[in-house]
């Protein structure tokens, strides 16, 4: 028997896109999609490219709570709230925002917002499968990782695992749909095109996102991190620079990373740097591993979609280890 599935904040990008693929999911229903601006429009109106139908409408709990699961795209702050509502419901909910995702409630609040619900912090799985797999297994509340901190710990996780880094240096680079569609409607196409610039220098709210699950992973270390904004619609590479306690050859480096992805269907280990056009509208990071003679360090280049990887497939991947169903589908490489 399917298992029901409401997406609510279904018309701002991620929220989109995770409805189309709950819509086309071989077990999932989809059975509604809520907008706080958008009411009583259908979804293909407004991304035809997604292909689904039904009317947005205005949250009702009473209504919508009577699901199964719930993808909840909301922004930080606000998604708290219905996260607590629905887990009142006894829905298993997957969250897109930052809310859940960091365990200390000090540092959210020093980051984000006063938080409405942090008593359910402790209850909630982060979700990136690939590193936490078995605490996804029957989970009740996952937090998806942000984009950025997806990309940088699946490119840095065999190396933290292994103990081995004293520093490191993640340069990133995304889409402007990283901003949401809010964000990106007051962009104007003439400040992005044809240019390339940093943002968020040194206040990056993903920042303690990544020092936190690196130190989850045995590196307990302040990376520095700067995103970048390209004059793309989507996609996302983070070039990571480690040094590391010892000498790693270029043979130990590939070895220890087969290693660690050998088995995982979604990871991608490349000869060369991948770019963004390699993963777009995929659930898979590409990774690319270089041990630098010259520097000694080591060279990490991973590449995602950042709205698929780095939110909404990602959230269907974390789903279906919720509810027990084969982790690749509805999201097969």
């Amino acid at each position: 028997m399917a298992d029901s599935v409401l997406v609510a904040g279904a018309s701002g990008y991620a929220g989109a896109l995770a409805a189309r693929l709950i819509d086309r999911h071989p077990h999932f229903e989809l059975a509604a999609v809520t907008s706080r601006s958008d009411v009583g429009t259908r979804l293909d109106e407004l991304y035809p490219h997604h292909r689904v139908s039904k009317v947005l409408e205005e949250l009702d709990l009473d209504t919508h709570a009577d699901v199964d699961a719930a993808i909840v795209a909301y922004p930080h702050g606000a998604a708290a709230p219905l996260v607590a509502a629905l887990r009142e419901r006894g829905v298993k909910v997957v969250d897109l925002s930052a809310d859940f995702r960091l365990h200390d409630v000090a540092t959210y609040e020093q980051w984000y917002v006063p938080h409405a619900h942090p008593e359910l912090i402790n209850t909630a799985r982060y979700g990136l499968p690939e590193l936490h797999r078995e605490s996804l297994h029957g989970a009740d509340l996952v937090a998806g990782p942000g984009c950025f901190p997806t990309a940088a710990l699946l490119a840095l996780a065999p190396l933290a695992r292994a103990g081995v880094i004293t520093d490191a240096v993640i340069d990133a680079k995304t889409g402007v749909s990283g901003a949401g569609r809010a964000a990106t409607a007051k962009t104007h196409f003439v400040s992005v095109d044809e240019n390339v610039a940093a943002y968020g220098v040194g206040h990056h709210r993903h920042m303690p996102e990544i020092d936190q699950e690196l130190a989850r992973l045995g590196a307990e270390i302040t990376p520095v991190f700067t995103p970048h904004l390209l004059p793309l619609d989507q996609g996302e590479l983070v070039s990571c620079y480690v040094t590391t306690d010892r000498a790693i050859d270029q043979d130990s480096l590939a070895e220890l990373y087969a290693d660690a992805y050998a088995d995982e269907p979604f990871i991608e280990l490349v000869d060369r740097p991948p770019g963004v056009r390699d993963v777009r509208e995929t659930n898979l990071c590409r990774i690319q591993v270089h041990a630098d003679e010259r520097t000694g360090k080591a060279f990490v280049f991973a590449a995602i979609d950042n709205l698929w990887k780095g939110t909404a497939s990602q959230a269907v991947q974390s789903l279906n280890l919720m509810v027990g169903r084969p982790e690749v589908e509805g999201v097969e490489p």
